[in-house]
């Protein structure tokens, strides 16, 4: 069972597959690898700050 991890936490791995993606000197095979868990961090961070959004909307419509 994957571990859910928080916004933090996958902005920081995401963060890292950028900056060894920027060095420039890694394999083609491991590049277009961490291209796409990178593509898939983005894709849940960006969902987490969703969910985050609509939480506060509603919380604030609650009021």
């Amino acid at each position: 069972m994957e571990e859910k991890l928080s916004f933090e936490e996958n902005m920081k791995k995401l963060g890292n597959i950028v900056s060894e993606l920027e060095k420039g000197d890694i394999p083609l095979e491991k590049a277009v690898q961490l291209y796409s868990e990178g593509a898939g961090l983005a894709v849940l961070c960006r969902k987490q700050l969703d969910e985050a959004k609509i939480k506060i909307t509603e919380d604030m419509s609650d009021e």
